[in-house]
């Protein structure tokens, strides 16, 4: 407890407590909780009585009347001789002045308002509104002059000024109000309060329109945008309705503003103006005018309301029409957040050239043309998004056949051969080369110059592929150009320049071989193959050396045959070259030979392989030797390779895991040679000997 008291002798005195003591001890809530709006209830009860205001004073006496004066005018000179700036405590200052009758004081009271800071508006209002008040209307017109004079861009002034004039009844002092206001060029609100007022004013129908017409003439020239046009517009129609200067004003809009000038707001309205007229066809014209000048992003309201108008008024082919023109605008939303979907170019251009074959007349050209011309923007737009140069052309692929498209599009659709061939040349200076190509583009637009019968420039074209980006491709659809105009000298070339670039290629040696055994050149193609199979790197020799001997196969040069397999085992001891071997040698019936080869085949895998195939190797091996048994051999040569073939079993293994613990069993087929058994017995008869043996020595010993 803090402040415990106690009484000592000497009187009382306050018990001080250590330091650490005078911390709070306990922070549990006190039992009794107080709340802010109690502690603000006792303050307010604690404050002192409030000042009685002061009593009312009644004055009966002029020279009390005098005194009041003078010590109100006092007590408002203090407070502005205190604060000068004090703009409102001026105006209460003048204010009392009105209500005491004293204009000329007051007058005084605003004009020194006004020596201290004129462009208060306030002041002014209230200056001129006091005039007002008490009927002087020559001096609150002298106010509101000075007033605009001096601060013409406060509207209010203008308003307040006209509108005091038109109460009055002088329309023309109005009139000239507004024109001198006019030549400031004030915002809208201003012109079309002055329309309202010629309209309100004295005079006939037909001069009321007149002299609006020409303030709103003079409003277009001053703000010549879309919406005063449409102001116009609109006012004209609802007041006169007159078709006629109605579309005069909507065409004027058209002639004196730029396309990027108006927005779909004008067009849809001069269309709801036709509509109301009973123009359709006009206000279809209008709709479609709109969606060709109208950024696509920016249409969307232009084409719903299209859409309802074809609903209403349409036939089938015009509704077909709008649907189109959606699915554009669907397009162009999409294309504005990713330019180089070209997924979606595609789809975009497919609908292009589904709508050019149904709904263009064939018989129209100038149409037709103009069809082609919205497809050739498209494809222009689309090529135009190159996408990023880098290793993998993969991200090229579809950007490629774009252009393939468009070409095709120029030579089969539009028949100009010209640009067909731009569009090819175009899209190879646009393929990096240097760390990419697309073999596709040059054959394409080879076999487009032969189509064109420029058999040079196709030539030309495959060449320089070859030199700056040989792919095989390019080479083989070379050979065949060549190959099918019989030019077989030009196609030795090709090869041989095919060769020297992918010497490891086996197809490439294949091909050229039987090319040479096509025109019956046997010893080219017999030298073809020797260099190919001389190669220390191939990327399928077995393709090579099947080839090979089947072609000295088909010439019936058997001891070339067997040479080539002999050179073949050489490289290669695989088991499908032991039994082709054989097979050979029993096709040409020579089974003891074949015999041979499967025995020699049988020693290479039992005794002298060591690879970890050689089980199924063998196991191959001697299903082929069987199969040749049952052709060729006897009782006795069947039952002996009977006897060879292994027995399946089944066994399990632990499986490991990476880590090499065990991740438990599979079950395997392995095979069990009998060559194997004699083996297994041989050895443990072996064992049992110099078992024998060493019993013998020890019993000799002892």
């Amino acid at each position: 407890q803090r402040g415990q008291l106690e009484a000592p002798e000497g009187g009382l005195r306050e018990k001080r407590l250590p330091r650490r003591a005078k911390e709070v001890q306990n922070k549990a809530p006190a039992p009794q909780q107080i709340t802010a709006e109690q502690i603000l209830r006792e303050a307010q009860e604690m404050q002192f009585e409030k000042v009685a205001a002061p009593p009312t004073q009644q004055i009966t006496d002029p020279e009390e009347l005098r005194m009041y004066k003078l010590r109100k005018r006092k007590n408002f000179e203090n407070q502005l001789r205190r604060n000068r700036t004090a703009i409102g405590t001026w105006l209460k200052y003048a204010a009392w002045e009105e209500s005491q009758k004293e204009f000329e004081r007051a007058r005084s009271i605003f004009e020194r308002i006004i020596d201290i800071d004129y462009t208060n508006h306030t002041v002014w209002l209230k200056y001129a509104e006091m005039e007002m008040r008490n009927r002087f209307v020559n001096r609150a017109r002298n106010v509101w002059d000075r007033a605009v004079q001096l601060l013409p861009r406060v509207d209010q002034l203008w308003f307040k000024y006209a509108l005091m004039e038109e109460n009055l009844g002088d329309f023309e002092a109005a009139r000239r109000i507004f024109e001198r206001w006019m030549k400031w060029n004030p915002p809208e609100k201003a012109w079309m309060s002055y329309i309202n007022l010629e309209m309100r004013s004295i005079g006939s129908k037909q001069d009321k329109l007149h002299r609006c017409r020409q303030i709103y003439n003079k409003f277009i020239d001053k703000h010549g945008d879309e919406n005063a046009f449409i102001k116009y517009a609109e006012w004209e129609y609802s007041k006169s309705g007159s078709v006629e200067f109605t579309r005069k004003i909507y065409e004027k809009a058209l002639q004196e503003l730029d396309a990027e000038e108006l927005s779909a707001d004008f067009y849809l309205s001069f269309a709801k103006f036709e509509i109301k007229c009973k123009e359709f066809e006009r206000a279809r014209a209008i709709y479609k005018y709109a969606l060709d000048h109208i950024a696509r992003y920016r249409a969307q309201a232009v084409f719903d309301e299209y859409m309802l108008f074809e609903k209403r008024h349409g036939s089938k082919q015009s509704i077909d029409d709008v649907i189109i023109k959606k699915k554009r605008l669907e397009y162009e939303r999409e294309l504005v957040d990713n330019q180089q979907n070209y997924d979606l170019w595609f789809d975009y251009l497919k609908l292009e050239e589904q709508n050019l074959t149904t709904s263009t007349n064939p018989n129209n050209s100038a149409e037709e043309q103009g069809a082609w011309n919205v497809i050739r923007e498209i494809y222009e737009r689309a090529i135009a998004e190159i996408p990023p140069i880098i290793t993998d052309k993969r991200y090229w692929k579809r950007y490629i056949y774009l252009w393939i498209k468009y070409a095709m599009f120029e030579e089969l659709v539009t028949k100009n051969i010209e640009r067909a061939r731009s569009v090819y040349a175009t899209c190879l200076k646009v393929i990096p080369h240097e760390n990419f190509t697309f073999g596709k583009i040059w054959i394409m637009f080879a076999e487009f110059e032969i189509r064109q019968k420029q058999l040079n420039k196709a030539r030309s074209i495959l060449g320089e592929a070859i030199g700056r980006c040989p792919k095989k491709n390019i080479f083989n659809a070379y050979i065949s150009i060549e190959y099918q105009l019989g030019e077989f000298n030009r196609c030795r070339k090709i090869y041989e320049k095919l060769l020297q670039t992918f010497p490891t290629d086996s197809q490439s040696w294949n091909d050229y071989a039987l090319l040479e055994n096509k025109l019956d050149e046997y010893q080219r193609a017999k030298a073809i193959y020797e260099l190919g199979i001389s190669q220390d790197v191939l990327d399928e020799p077995q393709s090579l050396w099947a080839n090979y001997i089947d072609f000295e196969l088909k010439r019936k040069n058997y001891g070339n045959v067997r040479s080539l397999f002999e050179r073949l085992l050489e490289k290669t001891k695989h088991v499908r070259v032991w039994i082709n071997y054989a097979e050979f040698e029993a096709q040409i019936n020579q089974p003891q030979r074949a015999r041979q080869i499967f025995k020699n085949a049988d020693h290479y895998f039992n005794k002298e392989c060591s690879d970890n195939d050689r089980v199924e190797a063998r196991v191959m091996l001697l299903e082929g030797w069987q199969q040749f048994e049952g052709v060729w051999g006897d009782e006795t040569q069947q039952s002996e390779i009977k006897s060879k073939q292994p027995i399946r079993i089944k066994k399990r293994r632990p499986i490991k895991t990476s880590d090499g613990n065990e991740a438990g069993y599979e079950e395997y087929y392995d095979y069990k040679f009998p060559d194997d058994e004699k083996q297994k017995d041989s050895f443990n008869l072996l064992l049992q000997r110099a078992k024998q043996w060493k019993i013998q020595q020890t019993e000799q010993q002892a």
